[in-house]
């Protein structure tokens, strides 16, 4: 943590869900108060269940500027309920937390860092919000392209096995140490699997440089859509993309979450000295062969 780092914990009000505030941390690397134009990194979980908060908190203590990191609405500290198609929910919680910022702070989002589902959404609001076209820089940490695969996961289909004769899924994952339980019901898996992703391909901005993280070994997310990422985002200009397979890392990057946090903060440095060239991350340097 950085000398004179400031930790807050914020509940932003919800605009549209009654008795729901957003839950989230704003960490300030100066003293904390409203600065207008100060710029600032959004840091978006996944979704419930996932372990994703260790490195995300890790980077969010590390980042030379201040940040934000919260929870989608069901998730974790924010109240709510949560649907696993809900990403249309997610996309305005993300929308009020930015406004919030906005009006309260002063903030401009110029970092966006999303882990699975929260790239998810990151994507939407970057290529259909004015704020998120104004970013410089995104990090896809996970991120799913080919919506409809998570059907073939044998997860999912015992999932569809318990809809068909108890008219939903109960699902139940460890988060923060706790179990939750969830109710997915057919229509979530049909919403979910229907988002559309091919936006990226003639919506994302040009002028946003994007790291896109994944792991080989993750059973959630095939690797390979991060590639299909990579071809869609890497002949913008002046907009770069990196690319950064990580060999034996999980969807989580469990135990990896050090060598994550490396990675992102090494090339967030080479995009404010702007070196970045688009292609696989660290290429022409030996290291671990």
């Amino acid at each position: 943590m950085m000398a004179g780092h400031i930790s807050t914990k914020v509940l932003i009000p919800h605009s549209t869900e009654p008795d729901c505030s957003i839950v989230g941390v704003l960490e300030q690397v100066s003293e904390a108060k409203p600065c207008p134009g100060r710029k600032i990194a959004l840091i978006l979980h996944g979704a419930a269940g996932h372990k994703d908060y260790l490195f995300l908190k890790r980077l969010a203590l590390r980042l030379p500027m201040d940040s934000f990191r919260f929870d989608f609405r069901g998730n974790h500290e924010t109240p709510g309920v949560w649907k696993q198609g809900g990403l249309a929910d997610d996309l305005e919680d993300l929308r009020i937390v930015v406004e919030f910022l906005q009006v309260h702070y002063g903030y401009v989002v110029d970092l966006v860092v999303g882990h699975s589902r929260g790239s998810i959404v990151a994507f939407r609001w970057i290529c259909t919000s004015e704020e998120g076209s104004r970013i410089s820089g995104f990090v896809n940490a996970s991120g799913r392209y080919r919506m409809k695969k998570l059907l073939e996961r044998e997860d999912i289909k015992k999932w569809q096995q318990s809809m068909s004769t108890e008219g939903h899924h109960v699902w139940s994952p460890i988060v923060a140490r706790k179990q939750v339980s969830f109710k997915i019901f057919p229509e979530d898996l049909k919403t979910f699997a229907n988002w559309d992703t091919s936006f990226v391909w003639n919506s994302f901005p040009a002028s946003t440089d994007v790291l896109t993280i994944h792991g080989l070994s993750d059973d959630a997310v095939p690797s390979y859509d991060a590639i299909i990422y990579a071809r869609a985002l890497s002949e913008r200009s002046p907009g770069t993309h990196n690319l950064h397979l990580m060999e034996d890392a999980d969807h989580n990057f469990t135990g990896r979450q050090d060598e994550v946090v490396n990675i992102i903060l090494e090339w967030w440095e080479k995009h404010q000295q702007r070196t970045l060239k688009s292609g696989i991350w660290m290429s022409g340097i030996r290291g671990k062969l």
